[in-house]
């Protein structure tokens, strides 16, 4: 009878904790903070607490009418999402694709793929004291699907349920077998159903989250500031994901009404950073006797994050881009080398590849590694994938436009494209013809200068509102 009782003991004990050992998921790799880890490298767990940081509105909202950054309707105000809300885990700065437990203690993922357990940290509260439950989790995924913003929906598209095991323990079901769909339901975030027991969820609101984030809702003026303070009573000051975080006192943000303002109002010291993205700006607008005596710091901050990627995306449902040589000719016609140098005074480096700055980036020839899942589909594969990096196109001596040009006209012409009777026409008389769209009422010259560079090509622009009739790239980036 002992030995009974003491197997069902080992069995049951072994089964617990195996099924919930797992501190972290990666979709690549193993994680690099092992179980037990105290914070983050990148963090000081030492940095003192108090003091005050005063910040201007983060992006184009220039006032706020609600507390609720998941809904559709009205302007959320600036702070409340990242300072309010939690979610059942989070990623790591210093890795790719892989999350820590945060308001989730453990973490599983079914030998299928097909499902993602959850079990709750206990420690875990919203800030009225309530202890976060596996309902609230329900309720808060349930109800971003169903009222909240529609983004969620699609997010979400691929998620069945998720269903309450216990009192501490969901599972998300899958529909499908997707890989990341793991990371997506950690990053659910977690509030009370408490929050809209008042006033309908989808419905514009000024009621402060039941939520479990590290700061509260001291005071707010509509249209003008809105103030933090850290929650004394923040449940999660030592969870090794967040620990060493959230720092200061007090965070405010103040409303300014344009970017014009707002730069002044720094250069008067009413708030104490601000990030700039916009080559322009950078190099004429951050000057003067601040800046000269060391009263305001202006620095670039070199990272090691991946830098993303910025620029035109040709739409491959459209016939004329599905000749990859009219591709590689639109790419050579424009002079990248000019564009950074005329119109982003040099600030800009040209991206080498989609995981730019990253470890993911594409680099030299292909490794062994890559050769031993890519060798079994080389009969299927453009023989270019087994050979070098390709190279960005340049304007740097010794090659030149006009170069560039003569070879994007060969390209065209195998491709079948040739000029005649004022446009690039195919065999059938059809001109070479598309659309640039744009969603930003920033620079147009870019595209200007694309147009100038390849005349031969006709081009037409979605825009409305822009001083050039031909068509814009995105302002920002190269």
């Amino acid at each position: 009878m002992r030995i009974a009782q003491f197997l069902y003991f080992f069995i049951t004990t072994f089964s617990s904790c195996s099924a919930f050992a797992a501190h972290a998921f990666s979709l690549y790799d193993i994680p690099k903070y092992s179980a037990g880890f105290k914070n983050f490298d990148y963090v000081n767990p030492d940095a003192p607490k108090g003091g005050e940081l005063f910040l201007a509105n983060p992006d184009r909202r220039t006032s706020f009418d609600k507390f609720n950054p998941f809904t559709l309707k009205g302007v959320a105000a600036a702070g409340v999402d990242n300072l309010m809300f939690e979610t059942l885990a989070t990623e790591s700065a210093d890795e790719v694709a892989t999350m820590y437990g945060l308001l989730a203690e453990d973490m599983e993922l079914a030998p299928d793929r097909m499902s993602m357990t959850f079990r709750l940290n206990p420690k875990a509260r919203f800030n009225n004291g309530d202890a976060v439950t596996a309902s609230d989790v329900k309720y808060s995924f349930d109800i971003l699907v169903s009222k909240g913003a529609p983004q969620y929906k699609s997010i979400f598209s691929e998620v069945k349920q998720c269903a309450v095991l216990n009192n501490s323990t969901v599972r998300f079901d899958f529909k499908t077998l997707n890989r990341q769909l793991p990371l997506i339901v950690g990053s659910v975030p977690v509030f009370s159903h408490k929050w809209a027991a008042n006033t309908p969820f989808d419905q514009i609101q000024l009621v402060p989250p039941i939520s479990t984030g590290p700061y509260l809702i001291e005071k707010y003026d509509v249209g003008r500031a809105i103030y933090f303070k850290r929650n004394p009573s923040y449940w999660g000051s030592d969870i090794p994901s967040v620990h060493g975080m959230y720092n200061f006192g007090r965070i405010v943000y103040r409303f300014y009404s344009d970017d014009l303002v707002r730069l002044e109002a720094f250069k008067a010291g009413e708030f104490d950073v601000v990030v700039e993205n916009r080559a322009k700006s950078w190099v004429r607008s951050y000057n003067g006797p601040k800046f000269t005596s060391g009263e305001i710091i202006k620095r670039e901050l070199t990272h090691s994050n991946g830098a993303g990627m910025q620029g035109f995306v040709m739409n491959l449902r459209h016939s004329q881009f599905t000749d990859v040589r009219v591709r590689e000719a639109l790419v050579l016609a424009l002079d990248v080398q000019w564009v950074n140098r005329q119109l982003f005074f040099s600030q800009y480096k040209h991206i080498y590849s989609y995981f730019n700055n990253s470890e993911l980036g594409a680099t030299g020839l292909p490794s062994a590694a890559e050769l031993k899942l890519l060798d079994p589909m080389r009969s299927m594969l453009d023989p270019a994938v087994f050979g070098p990096l390709p190279i960005p196109t340049s304007t740097d001596p010794p090659t030149s436009i006009r170069a560039n040009l003569l070879r994007a006209k060969a390209l065209l012409k195998e491709a079948g494209w040739e000029y005649r009777d004022g446009a690039l026409r195919n065999m059938k008389g059809d001109s070479l013809e598309f659309e640039i769209l744009d969603d930003d009422p920033g620079d147009v010259e870019s595209c200007c200068r694309l147009s100038a560079q390849f005349t031969q090509a006709r081009y037409r622009c979605q825009r409305t509102h822009s001083r050039c009739g031909i068509g814009a790239e995105k302002n920002g980036r190269i």
